[in-house]
């Protein structure tokens, strides 16, 4: 860890805030999909709501120890993720035709 101590804080919440935002953009390639196939999901909705709660206990993480880019990038993940949570669920519930 001595070579991770030479790096400023402030690089690595820049970083942070980069490689989270591009994981908020993976998921929402994955909403802006299942928003646009008419099929049903093959995603499980555990799969789909466990990442909720991953993403809130980060959220709530970095709020708690005032990591910022942690905070940030996990309340659009959350929000990104509930939103995939609704399309999967309405996907179930449609009826067949």
């Amino acid at each position: 860890m001595g070579l991770l101590n030479f790096i400023p804080d402030s690089i690595f919440e820049i970083l942070g805030m980069i490689v989270g935002g591009a994981a908020c953009f993976v998921i929402a390639i994955q909403v802006v999909k299942e928003y646009r196939v008419p099929y049903a999901s093959s995603m499980s909705m555990g799969y789909v709501s466990g990442w909720i709660g991953v993403y809130l206990f980060w959220a709530l993480y970095g709020f708690r120890f005032g990591v910022m880019a942690l905070a940030i990038t996990n309340c659009i993940a959350v929000t990104l993720q509930t939103v995939l949570f609704i399309l999967v669920w309405n996907k179930r519930n449609r009826p067949a035709f």
